[in-house]
């Protein structure tokens, strides 16, 4: 266990625990305020996370601020960051032996910030942190309460730019997470 998240990031930086340190061009740590209530999670970098090492910066994220903007939650008072901290080849889903390689780095980032509400960012994040039974389609918008940490599940912001249809629930499910945030912490 680290204790402050300068000590993780340093211990992170130069990780060859799983194949996709191979073609990384940044670690992508985390980002925003260490003693935030509210933290977000994803699923892992893309190419413009990849380079600029630095989560949620791509169209998915470019997408997801303006959803920030529109519910009034500030990207600079909130904590971001991923399951996996390397760029799956082709973006496509990380494998359980980098999930693995990577899990401890974030369950440190989450005994660092303590948030009181985690908002999980699609499928992948929601069945790495509370477990594979959960299906992100009937828990969508939903609390989850375990351990004194009240999840929000709801679409990845990368499934918005695929289907339109989902802002509306991604919207209303920030508004909610702003909501009980007020109410809660």
């Amino acid at each position: 266990m680290y204790e402050n998240m300068e000590e993780l990031q340093e211990a992170i930086k130069n990780c060859n625990k799983c194949k996709l340190c191979q073609n990384r061009k940044n670690v992508v740590f985390g980002v925003g305020n260490t003693n935030s209530k509210i933290m977000f999670i994803g699923e892992g970098p893309g190419a413009d996370e990849d380079a600029q090492g630095i989560p949620f910066v791509g169209k998915a994220g470019q997408l997801m601020n303006k959803a920030f903007d529109a519910v009034g939650i500030e990207r600079e008072e909130i904590y971001i960051a991923n399951i996996v901290k390397c760029r799956p080849p082709n973006n496509r889903d990380p494998e359980e032996d980098e999930v693995n390689g990577c899990i401890n780095y974030l369950r440190n980032q989450v005994m660092i910030v303590k948030p009181k509400i985690i908002v999980l960012l699609g499928r992948i994040a929601l069945q790495n942190i509370l477990g594979k039974e959960y299906k992100i389609s009937s828990c969508r918008g939903k609390w989850i309460e375990k351990k004194g940490i009240y999840y929000m599940p709801t679409w990845h912001p990368a499934a918005l730019l695929r289907d339109e249809t989902k802002k509306i629930d991604f919207l209303n499910d920030l508004k909610e997470v702003v909501t009980f945030g007020d109410k809660e912490i």
